[in-house]
């Protein structure tokens, strides 16, 4: 058994990995994250695309694909901390396309995949990554059981700084949010899947930093790489992101194939990936030495993006708590059966 990606989802992840290496360079990046600015370029390119639609069904104007596919796309743009409104984007989108009402969709989805429209998703407490930019808001209330859906032109949106300035976020009040009426949990667990895919980008991207530089990096005329305890720090970082990309795929194919199973695994996909991003980005820092903590050095913006997504939707002890609980009515129930 095949347990890859297919033909068509490898020229996928081909395209999208020489499309984002060419367009969000480490100095473009570097440009916008310091300006504190999106890559609108990069965004309308991503739009014409149709990549922020890839997972929304045809009859709401994206292309009809499944999870796999989008978290391919999110682990791409992770990859290379590209400074654009994807995320958060696909994100609300695949809570609205779940949780939504028929007047919901229409008024919203076609806009999402079309990239003409940037979503956002935040917990009750006002503060919303990537709200600065938002056009929509979705609120997640109750551990992802509810949700509302809050337009941000009825409402104050108030720019603040945050740790990664690569997605401007916002403290936003007031307006009339709407609740959205359908399986709201089934949209977070997708939203979560989407979260840990980006995290399995950063992870990578720094495990492929990490390593090119203690290659290079000599100290007494040796290559830093060469000494036991860097080479087992970066199989160590390498290690806990594999082990974290092996429960992302399997919630993405859950996503596509067993819904049923959707709702443990994307509770593991997304504990154990909130928990690789922020060892893999705080050791490769440290694999960098004295250069990795400075301002100059590009390994922090994978840090603070690592930072930012642990705790979207929830920590990894928020959805550790989950599977416990799952695991403890699944033993009640095979108890009373």
């Amino acid at each position: 058994m095949d347990f890859g990606l297919n033909d068509d989802q490898r020229d996928i992840q081909g395209t999208a990995r020489g499309l984002v290496a060419e367009r969000a360079s480490a100095e473009r990046v570097r440009e916008h994250a310091e300006s504190g600015t999106t890559d609108t370029a990069l965004w309308k390119e991503l739009g014409e695309i149709g990549w922020p639609g890839i997972a929304i069904a045809e009859e709401h104007g994206g292309q009809g694909l499944g999870m796999v596919e989008l978290a391919i796309l999110c682990e791409e743009l992770g990859r290379a901390i590209a400074p654009v409104p994807f995320l958060p984007t696909v994100a609300a989108a695949a809570i609205i396309e779940q949780g939504g009402s028929d007047e919901q969709r229409a008024r919203w989805l076609p806009d999402l995949a079309a990239g003409r429209a940037i979503g956002a998703v935040a917990d009750d407490t006002g503060f919303v990554v990537g709200g600065a930019d938002a056009d929509v808001i979705v609120i997640v209330e109750r551990g992802g059981e509810e949700a509302a859906v809050l337009a941000t032109a009825g409402a104050t949106v108030e720019p603040i700084d945050a740790i990664d300035p690569t997605r401007p976020a916002a403290r936003v009040t007031g307006g009339t949010p709407e609740a959205l009426p359908g399986d709201v949990a089934a949209g977070v667990d997708r939203a979560l899947v989407a979260i840990a895919a980006e995290l399995i980008g950063v992870c990578s991207g720094s495990v492929e930093m990490t390593v090119a530089y203690v290659k290079e990096r000599k100290q007494f005329g040796t290559p830093v790489g060469a000494f036991q305890a860097v080479a087992h720090k970066c199989a160590q970082m390498l290690l806990d992101t594999e082990r974290a990309r092996a429960l992302v795929s399997q919630a993405a194919w859950c996503a596509d194939a067993a819904p049923e199973r959707l709702h443990e695994a994307a509770a593991m996909a997304k504990a154990a990936a909130s928990d690789a991003g922020r060892e893999v980005t705080a050791s490769a820092i440290q694999a960098h030495g004295g250069i990795g903590f400075t301002w100059e050095a590009d390994v922090h913006w994978r840090y603070k993006r690592a930072q930012i997504d642990a705790v979207l939707l929830g920590g990894a002890g928020a959805h550790r708590a989950r599977v416990a609980k799952l695991a403890a009515a699944q033993a009640r129930a095979a108890v009373t059966a």
